[in-house]
């Protein structure tokens, strides 16, 4: 089979595409053939070696495909079902753990950069219906993660208000959950294309972040001086003083990035005065994938594909997603 490998040290100039035995399903485990991942900001710290992890690891978290072969001891799937990996296969249900947590594809495992992976059949999810496999690669990480933060996490309901950062995966899937969960959205970007696409998408309301550097202000003017109620938060330590100043009184800010800084000071004074929740939100469980998927299907949602690059692109896919020029989600296609 075709695989891509990140060697020693990572650096985009370190995936090679090469060639590797077949693998095969083991008890427990189906032979999926991998048709479709796509890349999100962990994906890319493990091929820039920000994460480290063995010579040769195979990247990529998320992944969609067909079983191609059941080993012994499955029930509940057949030869040619369609599947959708899970970004925590150990995680089925409950709050998060140290051992839930454990092999991510990609990262302490092998993952999706591959023409076949054999993995545990309960590592797989099903799709949702009427989605193409290269539709549902986008789910298992930014839209899992969108979901908890807001459905399971800061619990939205019909008439809050929703604050959104940027246009990439994960913030584009919160506007759509958002909206579909009958919220009203303030999204933050910088340019004024991606601004007009923003509110195609649903946005209420788009601040320029460039232009009002105080943007978490804005927000809480746009609310009548309330507050919105959850904030999705990439940034990290860069963008949270913002998003405390966005906040109502007893707010929610669901953490699940650090694009702007992974320390820094941080409002603490500001955000105790307002009993503001800050959560750290790192994807979700299986359950909690069936859930979203089950909303999806009820919504009639589709996923924001920015571009399609065959696998031994794959490293100038990364470029495109280091760059930001993407709005929603890049994907490969295997």
């Amino acid at each position: 089979m075709k695989v891509a490998a990140v060697k020693a040290l990572g650096g985009l100039d370190k995936i090679v595409i090469e060639t590797r035995p077949d693998p095969v399903a083991g008890p427990g485990e189906v032979l999926v053939r991998i048709r479709a991942s796509s890349l999100n900001f962990h994906d890319f710290a493990v091929v820039a070696g920000m994460i480290k992890t063995p010579d040769g690891r195979i990247p990529m978290s998320d992944g969609a495909g067909e079983v191609a072969a059941i080993g012994p001891g499955v029930t509940g799937l057949a030869v040619g079902d369609q599947v959708l990996s899970l970004f925590f296969p150990n995680w089925p249900a409950g709050d998060p753990a140290l051992e839930r947590l454990l092999g991510v594809p990609g990262d302490g495992a092998d993952g999706f950069a591959a023409e076949l992976v054999a993995m545990p059949a309960t590592a797989f999810t099903r799709l949702p219906k009427g989605w193409s496999l290269e539709e549902a690669a986008t789910l298992p990480c930014a839209a899992l993660t969108a979901w908890r933060a807001l459905m399971v996490e800061a619990r939205i309901k019909p008439g809050d208000v929703v604050l959104t950062q940027g246009s990439g995966g994960v913030s584009v899937f919160a506007i759509q959950f958002a909206k579909a969960a009958g919220a009203t959205v303030i999204a933050t970007s910088s340019t004024a294309e991606r601004m007009e696409r923003l509110k195609a998408l649903g946005a209420d309301h788009v601040v320029n972040y460039r232009e009002q550097p105080e943007w978490g202000r804005e927000a809480a003017r746009l609310t009548g001086g309330r507050g919105v109620d959850a904030v999705v938060e990439i940034g990290g330590a860069g963008t949270m003083n913002q998003s405390i100043h966005a906040c109502r009184i007893g707010g929610h800010i669901s953490l699940i990035g650090v694009l702007a800084g992974i320390s820094g000071e941080v409002a603490t004074a500001l955000a105790m005065s307002k009993n503001v929740t800050i959560k750290g939100v790192t994807v979700g469980s299986r359950e909690q994938q069936l859930d979203m998927i089950a909303a999806i299907e009820a919504n009639g949602l589709k996923p924001v594909i920015d571009s399609v690059h065959p696998l031994d692109q794959i490293a100038a896919a990364f470029a495109r997603q280091a760059a930001q020029q993407h709005f929603g989600k890049i994907v490969l296609r295997i």
